[in-house]
């Protein structure tokens, strides 16, 4: 197969993974307490799209289903989509730039120091809001971004920032804030279960101000990750070569954490912590396409979308009307299928 035939293939591969979010999009909208259906979501979702919209017409559909789809299902489908794309592309430049198959989103310690910030709010501010916005998702987002300029600082050697030291200090300090939140937790025993339920993921509290924030950080910083997607193939070699190769290493590595940081910042105070998804999908993309980051990146995006979506969807609909934190989820499904691409990928190797 040439060039143009292999990447002809791969973008056609894409548009049927754009295409099979669309559809597991709708399809999680008609899942629910309230009764919906496939054909009602469709027309529910097209009569808000611009000139397609006077096509459409509602009649027969409750006013009720279309204000659950619109500002309960809808807002929330969409930011499990987004935090999904998110979380596995940021595990993909992590693995990429540490050349640690086991990198994750939060391996920087955002995850403690978002967590930190939360708790801290829901002890002691949990009715505030700032902006529209809950002072506790304000509070997880400054706390992230605290902790990864504290972590980025103590690596820190003159105007570089060796891999290895990064890597140590995000683990020592997501040990000093694990430990800070459980003193907090200790003392506060009234608030022990909030926090343990944020701490596993939820989208329970999912609303437009959340996806259009979300929206806003986390799309341009994919776009700009994937164009710079063959950078990190070269890193993947080792910064010795990618320097030999004209890259500039430290800026290279600087612009791909502060995105990556701000996204993961972002996506952890609209809804928790959601473990397994940066560490799983980026593997399971690369055992089905290959390694080449130009593919890895967007396919990553796309099918960590979908499949943070099922999750969700699964999180809200086995127990109704409770919902199972998401987090719980993700590693309940993901790892067992993991596990499954691996055995795969053994025996192959056999």
């Amino acid at each position: 197969m040439t060039f143009i035939e292999r990447k002809n293939h791969y973008i056609r591969i894409f548009a049927v993974g754009l295409f099979l979010l669309i559809i597991v999009i709708i399809a999680a909208a008609n899942f629910g307490v309230a009764n919906i259906s496939f054909n009602q979501t469709v027309l529910i979702v097209m009569s808000k799209i611009p000139i397609v919209n006077n096509f459409v017409s509602l009649e027969g559909i409750k006013a009720t289903s279309v204000i659950i789809l619109l500002n309960l299902r809808l807002p929330r489908i969409l930011l499990s989509c987004l935090v999904g794309a998110a979380l596995s592309v940021v595990g993909t430049s992590f693995q990429g730039i540490f050349k640690n198959p086991m990198a994750d989103p939060f391996v920087l310690g955002v995850s403690s120091g978002a967590a930190l910030g939360a708790t801290i709010t829901m002890v002691f501010f949990k009715e505030s809001q700032l902006f529209g916005m809950s002072i506790i998702a304000m509070s997880a987002f400054m706390g992230a971004i605290i902790t990864t300029f504290l972590v980025y600082n103590i690596a820190r050697v003159g105007t570089k920032v060796p891999v290895t030291t990064l890597l140590l200090a995000g683990v020592a300090i997501n040990y000093l804030l694990s430990s800070i939140i459980s003193l907090i937790m200790t003392f506060n025993r009234d608030n022990i279960e909030e926090i343990i339920m944020w701490t596993m993921g939820s989208f329970s509290t999912s609303g437009w101000n959340e996806v259009i924030l979300l929206f806003i950080i986390v799309v341009p910083s994919i776009l700009f990750i994937a164009t710079f997607s063959r950078d990190l193939n070269v890193m993947m070699l080792g910064e010795d070569s990618a320097r030999s190769l004209g890259i500039d290493v430290n800026g290279f590595k600087k612009y791909i954490f502060v995105l990556s940081t701000l996204m993961v910042a972002a996506v952890v105070s609209v809804s928790g912590i959601i473990g397994f998804v940066g560490l799983i999908v980026p593997h399971a993309i690369r055992m089905i396409f290959g390694s080449d980051n130009r593919i890895v990146v967007p396919f990553s995006a796309i099918f960590g979308a979908m499949f943070l979506i099922i999750c969700d969807t699964l999180a809200r609909v086995i127990v109704p009307p409770s919902e199972i934190p998401v987090g719980i989820i993700t590693s309940i499904f993901g790892v067992p299928f993991f596990v499954y691409l691996l055995y795969k990928t053994k025996k192959k190797a056999i």
